[in-house]
């Protein structure tokens, strides 16, 4: 599937989630057959030390590959609508992510894009691949997807077997750098990448609360449980009848 794209063109536009096993499996894929590959990573909040700590290894790997970080079409309805503490614009304009591609495209000249749906993913995706040629080459738009057939453990044991930098794990969120108001998502920052989480606060300020409220059940949790220690301890013996 990639060497029919490749007979096409020798420059690809990549959409990379800059972390997730997907994106991290297809460049490795793509790279051999490139001469220029645009990867992109949609970003919520920009800059993100986790995101930047993958995109220079994979510029250092694949020096073919070049990143940009443009915002996530998901940011145009934060910002309209005033989601997780922004502040709401009703001028902004909404995008989706083919306004994106659109836009890529255009810039660097570049007709083919590639992205890591797969019909494992949903019930949404395996129609949408279906109508494709091979499952994955929907010649109008110059769109291509050529992890279709694949599973989540097929993606994993690639990464393994070419030893590949490891996805992150952001637990039950299967978002990269967009589940801002996710417990998983800020949990993991908070354990792992601190300095992110408060530039994730410093945008989405009620993003916070998630983290406050979780906190607050925790502790509550403890309490109980300490207080049922102590209840029991507190019992007198009770001498049993012969």
């Amino acid at each position: 599937i990639i060497e029919k794209i490749a007979g096409k063109s020798d420059k690809a536009i990549l959409f990379h989630s800059a972390s997730g096993k997907d994106s991290i499996a297809l460049l490795d894929l793509l790279a051999p057959h490139f001469k220029q590959i645009v990867c992109v990573y949609m970003y919520v909040v920009k800059d993100l030390t986790h995101i930047n700590r993958y995109i220079r290894y994979a510029e250092r790997k694949y020096p073919n590959a070049k990143f940009i970080q443009v915002p996530h079409f998901a940011l145009s309805s934060y910002r309209k609508y005033g989601h997780m503490g922004l502040k709401a614009d009703d001028t902004v304009r909404l995008v989706n992510l083919n306004d994106i591609v659109g836009a890529v495209k255009e810039r660097f000249g570049i007709e083919w894009a590639f992205l890591g749906f797969k019909k494992s993913d949903s019930m949404n995706r395996r129609l949408m691949l279906g109508r494709y040629e091979d499952e994955a080459i929907n010649e109008q738009n110059k769109a291509c997807y050529p992890l279709s057939a694949y599973k989540n453990s097929d993606i994993i044991d690639y990464i393994k077997r070419k030893g590949l930098i490891y996805p992150e794990s952001y637990g039950k969120s299967q978002s990269s750098g967009t589940a801002i108001d996710e417990l998983d998502y800020l949990l993991f920052l908070r354990k792992n990448y601190p300095e992110d989480l408060k530039k994730v606060f410093a945008d989405f300020p009620l993003s916070e609360r998630v983290l406050f409220e979780y906190d607050y059940e925790q502790n509550k949790a403890e309490r109980d449980d300490s207080d049922m220690e102590v209840g029991d301890k507190s019992q007198p013996h009770q001498p049993q009848e012969t």
